[in-house]
């Protein structure tokens, strides 16, 4: 018995390990397709997306007895117009900072060199030596940069494939949405029919809620910052203002990634630390007004992921599909948060992407109040008159 416990214990073991290095194997080869053919899968993510944006609208016409082809048409087109519109007047904003970005960037290394110059002469360099060491350096990695032009061309043009077919991903989803949906019912069978439907709703709830959202979020911010830049005496504050909104088109980074450029430009280009000094405030109150009024307010707590996990999505993301990932990561966070919720197995896998277990520890308004000691004394006085 003792012999026979042991072999299936091993037998056991080995399946085991059998199992952990398919699964790894599986991963692996899952996250090499993903970069594979990156170019052919993101455009698609994003047109599955845009889809459920646009559909309120589409379904809407289509309400109005518009048919499904012209009603779709009707609102890919309009919304094209209204997004070339706002992107030919931002470029019109940013047009003059591009043409004077090789007088600006001249400016900004010489500054930088003098101030490191400056900086190396309290550890004994010689100034005149280190200013020359680093223009030189400088000039040589911008000289060198000519070599990757041929790649930048080619991943431009790749871009431009993409955002070309969006429009077509986007009609293509719209038009076989009930299609698409009639399949997963037959999928899941009719004992799951209804859970399904509801996913289907909750996935389209959020995507339209976190897209639109984030859209909103941006434009607020493209006002925000060109006006907190102008009112600190930023140049070309409307056309920074509108380049770090863009930014937050990335959780949480966004706003740090955003406001670096004016912070730079203010610190390199003016030689102005007083005036970087004021970017750092502006953009740490806009920072606040982002996460406590516009995001709360505008795209709202319907995505419900762990921060942790948006985080190292993020990371992530970027690794396997660089910009487009970090775009895209956090909406199909949501997604698969949403279907595991309402799959009995993969419920704790659910638990753990979302925000649940961690309110006793979240910092809130009615938390800091408790702590405030004018609230304490009110209450106290409240108290006594009592």
């Amino acid at each position: 018995m003792t012999k026979d416990n042991a072999i299936k214990k091993s037998e056991k073991r080995f399946l085991l390990a059998q199992r952990m290095t398919y699964t790894l194997l599986a991963i692996i080869l899952f996250i090499y397709g993903l970069i594979a053919i990156r170019n052919f899968l993101y455009p698609i993510a994003f047109g599955f997306l845009l889809a459920y944006l646009l559909f309120p609208i589409a379904n809407w016409l289509e309400k109005k007895r518009i048919p499904r082809i012209l009603a779709n048409f009707i609102t890919i087109i309009g919304v094209l117009g209204i997004m070339v519109s706002l992107i030919l007047l931002a470029y019109s904003q940013i047009a003059p900072v591009a043409g004077e970005l090789p007088r600006l960037v001249d400016t900004g290394i010489r500054n930088m060199s003098d101030m490191l110059a400056r900086f190396g002469e309290y550890f004994g360099f010689d100034r005149d030596e280190t200013k020359e060491l680093i223009l030189e350096q400088t000039s040589a990695i911008i000289a060198s940069g000519g070599e990757y032009f041929q790649d930048i061309f080619s991943s431009t043009a790749s871009t431009i494939v993409a955002i070309g077919l969006l429009p077509v991903y986007i009609f293509l989803f719209l038009y076989y949405r009930t299609k698409f949906a009639y399949f997963l019912l037959k999928i899941a069978g009719p004992s799951r029919r209804k859970e399904t439907i509801d996913i289907l709703r909750e996935i389209s709830k959020v995507s339209a809620r976190y897209m639109g959202g984030v859209i909103a979020v941006v434009t607020v911010l493209c006002f925000l910052n060109s006006l907190g830049l102008w009112i600190i005496g930023m140049r070309f504050a409307i056309a920074l203002g509108i380049i770090s909104a863009f930014f937050n088109f990335i959780p949480y980074f966004g706003t740090l990634l955003g406001g670096l450029v004016p912070f730079l430009f203010a610190l390199l280009v003016e030689n102005d630390p007083v005036l970087a000094f004021r970017v750092v405030i502006l953009f740490i109150v806009i920072q606040f007004i982002e996460n406590n009024i516009l995001t709360p307010n505008i795209v709202g707590g319907n995505v419900k992921v762990n921060p942790f996990f948006i985080i190292t999505g993020l990371v992530a993301a970027s690794i396997i599909w660089g910009i487009p990932g970090m775009l895209l990561i956090v909406p199909f966070l949501a997604i698969v948060r949403i279907v595991f919720s309402h799959i009995d197995s993969m419920r704790p896998y659910a638990f753990l992407l979302g925000e649940e277990g961690t309110a006793k520890h979240s910092i809130t308004l009615s938390k800091i109040k408790e702590l405030w000691p004018w609230d304490k004394k009110k209450e106290e006085k409240i108290q006594d008159e009592n």
